[in-house]
């Protein structure tokens, strides 16, 4: 009788470089979609620079009005007109007793659109209010 040799069982192995390939792949789209994301989602504002600038620390709900160039205002993400902000302010803060709402004016706005901003906010009640800005380092002489 003749005996044939069987091949010996090869046991599976798992690949784990494409593993790490696609896992990269991954992380870059997520990273790439997040940081083109987030802009999206209000306007762009370059702020103005104090150098009295304080972190804001409130457990009250902030809200935040954004200030365009092109005097566009957006209520945490969503445009609003001026005739509606009180109504979106009041959207936005969901019920809460008290609410903090934060003006992200851009540094080129004219200061009289500011201005009736904050007329509007605080004819409507709004009376907690603050103004955001980058915090400028002092200059050593």
């Amino acid at each position: 009788m003749r005996n044939w040799s069987r091949a010996p069982k090869r046991k599976g192995r798992i690949e784990i470089i494409p593993m790490i390939d696609v896992m990269m792949f991954l992380l870059v789209f997520f990273v790439l979609i997040s940081v083109n994301v987030i802009p999206a989602l209000g306007i762009k504002t370059q702020l103005p620079n104090s150098s009295q600038a304080q972190s804001l620390t409130t457990p009250v709900k902030q809200v935040v009005v954004s200030i365009g160039l092109d005097e566009h205002i957006v209520v945490d993400g969503t445009a609003v007109t001026l005739a509606n902000l009180s109504q979106a302010v009041r959207s936005s803060a969901h019920g809460a007793a008290k609410v903090s709402v934060i003006l992200n004016s851009d540094q080129g706005v004219v200061v009289q659109r500011l201005i009736e901003v904050m007329d509007e906010l605080k004819s409507k009640g709004w009376d907690t209010q603050s103004i955001a800005a980058h915090r400028r380092e002092a200059n050593p002489t």
